[in-house]
């Protein structure tokens, strides 16, 4: 099991065990853990999923494209951090990942 680090808007934090091969967004809406509406059910078409991956994590999740860049230029909150969680794939890679959660969904 993998662990990636959620950290929610008012800084609580949580620990979630996940396994290869699921989206990111699916292991913290199973997790229960809040922010993350998700309301397409990860078909990249809503941006309720987004949230800001830590700096260090930028390289290995790969950079937005496509209709994941065209719904994160909506956001007023976009940062060079900002993913829709819909569009990562969890892989051994991302063993210890740290994801932010924002203030708010669109």
């Amino acid at each position: 099991m993998l662990k990636i680090n959620v950290i929610g808007f008012d800084q609580s934090k949580y620990v979630i065990e996940v396994e290869p091969g699921t989206s990111l967004m699916q292991c913290i809406v199973d997790e229960g853990v809040p922010g993350i509406d998700a309301d397409c059910g990860g078909a990249s078409a809503c941006g309720t999923c987004h949230c800001f991956i830590g700096d260090e994590w930028i390289e290995a999740t790969g950079a937005a494209g496509g209709i994941e860049e065209e719904m994160l230029r909506m956001r007023p909150d976009r940062a060079k951090n900002s993913r829709l969680s819909c569009q990562i794939d969890i892989t051994n890679e991302l063993d210890g990942l740290v994801v932010n959660i924002p203030e708010f969904q669109m």
